[in-house]
């Protein structure tokens, strides 16, 4: 009997907020790896807010995906099948395999992993494109020293959290930026910031003004709109703003820039945006470098594993925008077949 693989498609580029009817559901058999090919069965899929981007017409740092083609997304896997001299069937494997449950790749952009290193889930987060992010983003662009002050925004997120305790690793203080009790609790005690801000019940101004009273030497931001606008507000001398994303804009169809900029001027600092792809002949420094910070303990991953499969895709992504995932959201696909556990909703210590 022929494996049928679940796909999930774009039918139609969305304004505003993805919904049902901008996605398509099908089926088709599973094809046969051909010579220097192997097939991959995908266990988990990577949800990153990046994906409402890659929805979009037109210009970027990346191109968008088409419609009618399979939704861009990272993934790990196990292969199944091999005609490929590099790649053996059992093989756990890391690349952009997409919202499916079978992909055939020719190896390209493909890295093996290690179930017993570490979790399945964790390669899609900490060890992934996620603690790549926060690796190069916050020690070439935002260049934290011992003693600074580091702001970071969607703090409980999957980029925030990793940023946070890579600026603590450096001997930063670090403040936090994220969104009710529960998520504000545990970026204290889970990731060891030095206090955290919640944007849902404070005043975030007035909480930088207590919390960073010399000003905020080094901002990485997630989220953009108004809590970029209020940290701008807060820039000490020569502060560094990474801007990694602007989750809080994705789905806005007139997004909100930043109408406190000339502070820039005004504390000679400086605005980058930052794309982890730029640093991929670097990706084996910054992996080895977050493993052993991860293997010391001094680093703590948190996967948000969500059960479902491929058809509980479009549901899964749009927790992002409702801000209801603790850490890396991660989609399982194949229950039962991946190694290792996870934290968060969803999943377990």
């Amino acid at each position: 009997m022929t494996t049928a693989n679940r796909q999930v498609r774009l039918a139609a580029r969305p304004a505003g907020e993805p919904r049902d009817t901008d996605w398509q559901h099908v089926e088709e058999p599973v094809g046969e790896p051909a010579d220097g090919e192997f097939l991959v069965q995908v266990l988990y899929l990577s949800i990153d807010p990046a994906m409402r981007g890659w929805m979009n017409a037109g210009r970027s740092y990346i191109r968008p995906v088409e419609i009618g083609e399979v939704m861009r997304a990272g993934a790990v896997g196990r292969v199944t099948a091999s005609r490929h001299p590099g790649f053996a069937v059992g093989d756990h494997v890391s690349g952009t395999f997409g919202v499916q449950e079978y992909c055939l790749s020719d190896g390209r952009g493909v890295t093996k992993v290690d179930p017993a290193a570490a979790p399945l889930p964790t390669y899609l987060g900490t060890l992934g494109m996620s603690g790549l992010t926060a690796y190069f983003g916050l020690i070439d662009i935002g260049r934290p020293e011992p003693g600074q002050t580091v702001v970071v925004s969607g703090a409980a997120g999957a980029v925030g959290s990793i940023v946070g305790q890579i600026a603590k690793i450096l001997g930063c203080r670090v403040i936090g930026i994220a969104g009710g009790e529960r998520k504000c609790r545990m970026v204290v005690d889970e990731f060891g910031f030095d206090a955290a801000i919640d944007y849902q019940s404070e005043d975030v101004r007035k909480a930088l003004r207590e919390h960073a009273p010399d000003g905020v030497d080094v901002y990485f931001d997630n989220v953009g709109g108004d809590i970029l606008d209020a940290v701008l507000l807060r820039l000490a001398r020569g502060a560094r703003v990474v801007i990694c994303g602007a989750v809080s804009q994705y789905n806005s169809t007139r997004p909100q820039g930043p109408a406190n900029y000339m502070s820039l001027l005004v504390n000679r600092a400086s605005m980058t945006g930052m794309v982890v792809f730029d640093y991929a002949d670097r990706y084996a420094e910054g992996v080895a470098q977050l493993a052993e910070w991860r293997a010391e303990g001094r680093l703590t991953s948190l996967e948000d594993v969500v059960p479902g499969g491929v058809a509980a895709f479009p549901e899964t992504l749009m927790r992002l925008f409702r801000g209801a995932n603790h850490g890396k959201l991660v989609l399982e696909v194949a229950a039962g077949q991946g190694t290792g556990t996870a934290i968060g909703e969803g999943g377990s210590r």
